[in-house]
């Protein structure tokens, strides 16, 4: 674990007409390590990562990646630096295979020719070095696939273009046990390779289970970010539901504010 932010964003602000959604959002993200985003719903964790995708251009503030400032104009600027994103639909074609899933969009060609077997082989590789084993083959349909499998698949997909930073939106919900193990077995192994891994979760199971950092977003404000070692499960409850907890947390002025 390193003290330098990856991605970083200072004093973020993001409105949609009248309404103030993001309010001065301080928010980093360190190689090595997971940084669990949480908030309830109305928290404002959609819009921030849209922020950070490049969906959404911020009003104000800075934008950082690896301690320089970055101009955003779109998503294709965000990916050009190493960040991707995989959201909670997965954005996976039921018709195609895992090759052509994990490709779409980003093919490779020879001669004007798609190279299947330079696919087929990177796409072997990125699940390789996750250590995937529950994909056993990656000409299979993805329409096969079990839910564990199919965000499996999202997340190894989000590597293969040597990726720095990755953010996963509730890449546990409606998992069965098993599954739900698997997938947190899998973002633990992408911080263990270096990578920035921002876990957004209502489930403070496995936000305790996998984060090195917690996030905690109330009504559009940063509460706290705190390092998971620190702080208890029911004080990042409170975090999210009234800004405060003890000691942590906006100050009542600002929490009162917020509501």
């Amino acid at each position: 674990m390193v003290n330098q932010p990856i991605l970083e964003l200072r004093g973020v602000n993001k409105s949609f007409g009248v309404v103030h959604v993001l309010h001065d959002v301080n928010f980093s993200v360190y190689p090595g390590e997971v940084t669990a985003l949480v908030g309830d719903n109305g928290a404002g964790k959609s819009t921030l990562v849209k922020a950070i995708a490049g969906i959404y251009p911020i009003d104000s503030g800075t934008y950082l990646f690896e301690g320089k400032p970055v101009h955003i104009d779109g998503p294709n600027d965000v990916a050009a630096l190493g960040v991707e994103v995989v959201y909670q639909d997965l954005a996976l074609c039921d018709n195609l295979d895992i090759v052509q899933n994990m490709f779409l969009g980003r093919e490779i060609k020879r001669r004007g020719v798609l190279d299947e077997a330079t696919m087929e082989s990177m796409a072997r590789q990125a699940l390789s070095s996750l250590s995937v084993r529950t994909v056993k083959s990656v000409p299979a349909p993805v329409s096969t696939l079990s839910g564990g499998q199919r965000q499996t698949v999202a997340i190894a997909k989000s590597v293969l273009w040597n990726s720095k930073v990755v953010l996963l939106d509730e890449p546990t919900a409606a998992l069965g046990v098993a599954q739900t193990r698997q997938v947190l077995d899998l973002v633990r192994r992408l911080a263990d390779q270096g990578l920035g891994v921002v876990f957004i979760s209502h489930n403070m199971a496995d936000v305790f289970e996998v984060a090195d950092r917690v996030c905690a977003l109330y009504l559009g404000r940063v509460a706290a970010e705190v390092k998971a070692s620190e702080v208890t499960h029911s004080q990042i409850v409170e975090l999210i539901t009234a800004g405060r907890s003890g000691s942590l947390g906006l100050a009542p002025a600002a929490a009162a504010e917020s509501m």
